[in-house]
Order: structure tokens, then sequence, then C-alpha cells
């Protein structure tokens, strides 16, 4: 006796999904085992840190409840080390995108030795930044330093840009840009080169001058560059520790002290590394709203056609 073809259907329809999901599974399931390994496991457990005054030469921890909670967000330390983050989020971010977009309009031009300025340009992006941090302690030298050469040509008198508190969050903020400038412009670029020619050429026929094409056409053309840069440079400056670490120490007097520098800080010289996971979780909070923010709102606004 034959099946009913609507059993036959059935049947052949549970077994090309289970060989389908049998495929998803031997494809994806190590990628998503060294997630869950390397990403997922990690978080949780820094989540139970937090409820613990954990010690690092015992590997022992004692249950503590909220305590560290309170001790990180009562501190008067945690409002001016928001505020640092805030500022040097804003500035840098800033900073890198509008300087970006001005280096990619100038070297998307054809000029004499673009390619050249192009990688010159790129090239601090992928030097390590321990290394640059190095170079412009001694550019920012305030006796000797080549900053302190050029002001005194100038007649003007350098700062002591690493030591005085009102000087030291813009100089980590002028390493930052500079730093992460060649990035931004090479992705303007690519942008830029996307943008249709006939489109400029339309601008032209309309009377359209420099400024109405970069308004009508350059701007919404690389919206969905510029959304990316957003989003993707926003995360990176809420981990910029190594400048950090090596030209201030988040010195002087907490100046440039910043959540991603406050964790390593609480973690492995205060050997605290329940209030450490308190930070850590703040961290994570901030840049998830972020970026659902940015999903949320900003996303909406881009044209990707």
């Amino acid at each position: 006796m034959k099946s009913p073809p609507n059993n036959q259907n059935l049947i052949g329809r549970i077994r090309r999904d289970w060989r389908e999901w049998l495929t998803f599974v031997l494809l994806a399931g190590p990628n998503l085992g060294l997630f869950v390994i390397f990403t997922y496991a990690p978080m949780l457990n820094n989540v139970l840190l937090s409820f613990q005054e954990y010690d690092l030469i015992r590997s022992t921890g004692t249950w503590v409840g909220l305590t560290n909670f309170q001790t990180v967000f009562n501190s008067s330390q945690t409002g001016r080390i928001l505020l640092n983050t805030l500022v040097f989020t804003v500035a840098s971010v800033g900073g890198v995108l509008l300087l970006g977009l001005f280096g990619g309009l100038l070297l998307n031009q054809p000029l004499r030795g673009r390619n050249a300025a192009r990688s010159i340009l790129f090239s601090p992006f992928i030097i390590s930044g321990a290394a640059i941090a190095i170079v412009w302690i001694y550019i920012f030298d305030p006796r000797f330093g080549l900053l302190y050469t050029i002001l005194k040509w100038l007649g003007l008198t350098s700062p002591n840009w690493l030591g005085d508190p009102n000087w030291a969050l813009l100089a980590v903020i002028i390493v930052y840009i500079w730093r992460n400038l060649g990035y931004a412009t090479v992705i303007y670029i690519a942008g830029l080169q996307a943008i249709p020619a006939d489109l400029y050429e339309a601008a032209r026929v309309d009377g359209a001058g420099l400024w109405a094409r970069m308004r009508h056409v350059t701007l919404p053309g690389l919206a969905p560059v510029v959304f990316f840069l957003i989003v993707t440079s926003i995360l990176s400056s809420f981990q910029a520790f190594d400048l950090i670490n090596v030209m201030t120490r988040g010195g002087p007097a907490n100046a440039t002290n910043t959540l991603i520098y406050h964790l390593y800080e609480m973690a492995f010289i205060n050997l605290s590394v329940g209030r450490a996971a308190v930070i850590a979780l703040a961290l994570f909070g901030l840049m998830f709203i972020v970026t659902l923010l940015q999903l949320r709102y900003l996303e909406r606004r881009v044209t990707y056609a």
C-alpha cells in the first residue's frame, strides 16, 4: 500500500529541512563554538565577578552582592572619568570624520603623487599604538620637542602638554586623530569613487556650483560611508587604551582617565577585579546603547542607492 502523496511531500520536506539544518550546524557550528568559548563565556564570567570580591593571587572570590556597583558609581572619580570618555569620544570621532572627509576630497583629485600621499597618510593606522605614543611623547616635550621648536619660531611658549591637566587630554586627542585619519580618508575615497560621475555631470548642466554639488550629490552619496565610520569610530574610541597607557597613564590628576583605562587600572594595578568587572559592564552597556541609538536613528537617514 503506497503512502498518500501529501505524506510523501511532508516526509520529503522534513528530510530536506534536516539536511539543511545539518549543513548549517557543520558549517556554522565551529564558529559559534568559538564565539561561546571566547566571547559569551567570558562575558558571563564577568557578570559573576561583578558580584564578588575576587583575589587574583589565590583565584578565589567572596560574594559581596551589589557592593562593587555601589562603590564604583558612588566614587568621586566616576563622574570625571565618564566626562573624559565623552569629551574624548566626541572630539576624536568628530575630528577624524571631518578631517578624513577633507583628506578624501583632496586625495580623490588627479594630483601628482596622490598614491604616495595616500600610503603615507594611512601608514600610522597600521603602526603599533605604543610606538606612536612614544614618538609623540618626544614631539610634545615642552623643552626639546618638535612642537616646542615650532612654537618658539612663532614666538609662542610651548605648554606642558602631557604634564598639565588642562592640556593632556587635548594632546591624546590630537595623537588619536592623527593615527586614525588615514583610515577614515581611505574609506571616504572608496565612497567618493562609488558615486556615479553622471550625477556630477547632470548637476553641472543644471548650473550647480561646487557647494551645491557637495550638498546635493557628494554628501548624500557618502551617507552609507559616514554611517559606517560613525559606528566604527565611536566603538574604537571607547577602546582607545594603548595611547593613554603609554603617554599619560590616565594622568595627570585623572585628566585623561577614561573608562577603558580605568578598567585596566582597577583590575591590574589596584587588583580590584570585582570593581573592574562592574566598569566592564558599564562600558559594554554604554557601547551597546550608543550602537542601538545609531542603528535606530541614524541608519534610517542613510540612502544606499
